[in-house]
């Protein structure tokens, strides 16, 4: 073969010998964009189902070698201008070896790693390593509890990867170093410029990848409505440094979805209230409205004891495994909404959602953003403005995911946290069982209620969170694993039982309203541009005086703070654009606004408008848990628009007070 034969020999020692620096970074460009490429090709045949024809496969492959070049170069642009420099020069080629070995084996060991750590980021979130990779290294005391715990397997496979990526790197770098620059010198100085002028601008297009306005972006090699298609066709080590820096950016959602005018958005969102037009009368806060509560009576307590991502399809009463008989028990006792959606697929989007009332962005959620740390609307400081002791109570450390720093800035005055718990019988990764999390509540309540002041209290579960632990002998098992998803949803609703059935003898349940609600559905996924079935969540109101009823309108999680104030007696101005639900609502008002990734989805009735980044909107029918696209109507795309462009406008004008 030619490769092998003496001419080739001679051609490629005479190559080598005449790029010097060049050739090794040559060498591991090609290795790099080798391994990309393998790695891309091995994650399709894993998930095939999903690649609907050959070309598909054929786009994701050719976009994909587009994308890995395009982050080959930027990743080794620094130690390509150093080798330039050095190959005109002829000298520092001492310094440049030990720089460039240790640039290129921890280069080609980080593509490594974040390729051998994908299977299991798709398998969690049917997405590459993204923003939520880099979220999560934020706290490293309980991610890696929470893999040492759960993925032992995972762990070694990506130790031993790296480790032979480490040998197998410092050996390919020796063998192809060029110790002697005699191979430069030969060739003269103007020749080695040129050279290097038309490495610089092939560098610099390669990045880039378009000459258009606009350099290579994950949207414009997306082609598919399955989100995971299109993830496909990226690497995870550009998927990780794109989001790392939209997280620094924070971009407004019309740099997304298109700009339109601040009047246009006020008018149209107020339009889409339940509030008059001569409601709004205050400039600086266009949204805030006075709000009527429904009861009259003495106010009640609030607590809302959120679920730690449990989607419909867990619960039985909404069709789901029969994995929640006590939360389907309640549902029959209770105000039961059959029809509601959560806001995004992280625990501060439904935070954001239930405690503020905000809609969705494209940004992360308002619970970790700087501008909305203090002087933001919450349910807790508007209750603690009316007299109300305001709580958090959770499992975990609660400076997780800046919780602890937003609620202390917004009106929550008492966090409890597992260092507060008086005792704790099992502890998980995640922190105290949820077992221990409701009997500290029950303790938290009772002490309240004898202080005779009404008291808000948001309880955040923790037991149905990866790696799925929970104490022995608690349930008979729907999976013969223990740790798995199902058993701990399981779990988590046999302790929300034992709490029910303490909190109904106890001396705060007369005066108290509770509702169970999700913060999101587990392991958000599906070949869609926006996964509609699984942002459905449980969602059911209860405690003394609640009539039992089934409501199949079409809800937001938005739209849970305003009518929870409404039940609990309080009324007063504030700038939530949710509907109270203890009022009739026009069907053609009733709405549910989904965040998935950068796509934003806008739901009334069956109908579905999908916005995607730089990209026409598309729309969609939803019936029988499926979409079948639709033709666009102008209306209801004005109407996603503006609702997700609000999110942004009152973020940064500091509008939700």
């Amino acid at each position: 073969m030619f490769l092998t034969s003496p001419k080739f020999t001679v051609v490629k020692a005479r190559i080598k010998s005449g790029l010097g620096p060049l050739w090794v970074t040559a060498v591991f460009f090609i290795v790099a964009l080798s391994i990309l490429s393998c790695s891309r090709l091995g994650l399709v045949i894993w998930q095939a189902g999903r690649v609907n024809n050959v070309a598909d496969f054929l786009t994701i492959m050719f976009n994909g070698v587009r994308v890995d070049i395009s982050a080959l170069c930027y990743l080794f642009v620094i130690p390509i201008l150093l080798s330039l420099c050095v190959y005109i020069s002829g000298k520092g080629v001492a310094m440049l070896r030990h720089f460039l070995m240790l640039w290129y084996v921890l280069s080609v060991s980080l593509l490594v790693s974040l390729e051998v750590m994908t299977p299991t980021f798709i398998l969690e979130y049917d997405l590459r390593p993204n923003r939520l990779l880099i979220e999560y290294l934020i706290y490293p005391k309980e991610v890696f509890s929470m893999l040492w715990t759960g993925y032992k397997l995972e762990i070694f496979i990506s130790l031993v990867a790296v480790i032979l990526t480490i040998k197998a790197s410092v050996s390919l770098f020796k063998t192809n170093w060029v110790s002697e620059q005699r191979g430069e010198k030969n060739i003269g100085l103007t020749y080695r410029v040129a050279i290097s002028m038309t490495l610089v601008v092939l560098v610099a297009l390669g990045a880039r990848s378009s000459l258009g306005h606009r350099p290579l972006n994950p949207a414009m090699v997306a082609f598919a409505t399955d989100h995971l298609l299109n993830d496909l066709t990226l690497n995870s080590t550009y998927s990780a440094a794109f989001a790392l820096k939209q997280m620094g950016l924070e971009n407004p959602s019309a740099q997304y979805y298109g700009a339109m005018s601040d009047d246009k958005v006020i008018a149209l969102v107020r339009q889409n209230t339940m509030s008059k037009a001569q409601d709004f009368n205050d400039q600086a806060f266009p949204t805030r409205a006075m709000h009527q509560a429904s009861y009259a009576g003495k106010p009640k307590n609030l607590v809302i004891l959120l679920q730690e991502s449990l989607g419909a399809r867990f619960v039985g009463q909404l069709g789901g495994l029969p994995l929640t008989p006590n939360l389907d028990k309640l549902m029959s006792e209770g105000w039961n909404f059959t029809n509601l959606y959560a806001t995004g697929t992280r625990s501060v989007r439904g935070i954001e959602a239930v405690v503020t009332g905000f809609t969705p962005t494209p940004s992360r959620a308002v619970v970790k953003l700087d501008k909305s740390q203090r002087d933001f609307f919450t349910l807790a400081k508007l209750l603690n403005n009316n007299g109300y002791h305001t709580q958090f109570v959770y499992g975990g450390e609660s400076h997780f995911d800046n919780m602890k720093r937003f609620f202390l800035g917004n009106g929550f005055v008492d966090i409890v946290d597992q260092d507060d718990f008086e005792s704790i019988e099992f502890e998980g990764s995640w922190g105290a069982s949820d077992e221990d999390l409701y009997r500290q509540a029950h303790r938290e309540f009772e002490a309240l209620n004898k202080q005779n002041i009404p008291f808000f209290s948001l309880v955040f579960t923790s037991s149905n969170h990866s790696p799925f632990q929970y104490p022995d002998g608690k349930i008979t098992q729907y999976d013969e694993d223990k740790n798995t998803r199902n058993n701990a949803a399981k779990y988590a609703d046999y302790a929300l039982g034992k709490f029910i059935e303490q909190a109904k003898s106890s001396s705060y349940w007369q005066d108290t309203l509770f509702i169970v609600v999700a913060d999101h559905d587990s392991r958000v996924a599906g070949a869609s541009l926006v996964p509609i079935d699984n942002f459905r969540i449980p969602g059911v109101i209860f405690g003394a005086g609640i009539e039992p009823k089934s409501d199949d309108r079409l809800v937001s999680q938005i739209d849970l703070p305003p009518t929870l104030l409404s039940l609990i007696g309080v009324s007063g101005i504030n700038p939530m654009l949710g509907h109270d639900l203890t009022r009739h609502i026009p069907r053609d008002k009733q709405r549910a606004m989904m965040q998935y990734a950068k796509n934003f989805a806008y739901m009334s009735n069956d109908e579905i408008t999908i916005l995607q980044p730089q990209k026409e909107a598309r729309a969609f029918s939803y019936k029988n848990k499926k979409l079948s696209e639709t033709i666009v109507k102008q209306s209801m795309v004005e109407r996603a628009r503006t609702h997700v462009l609000f999110g942004s406008l009152a973020y940064q004008n500091k509008w939700y007070q």
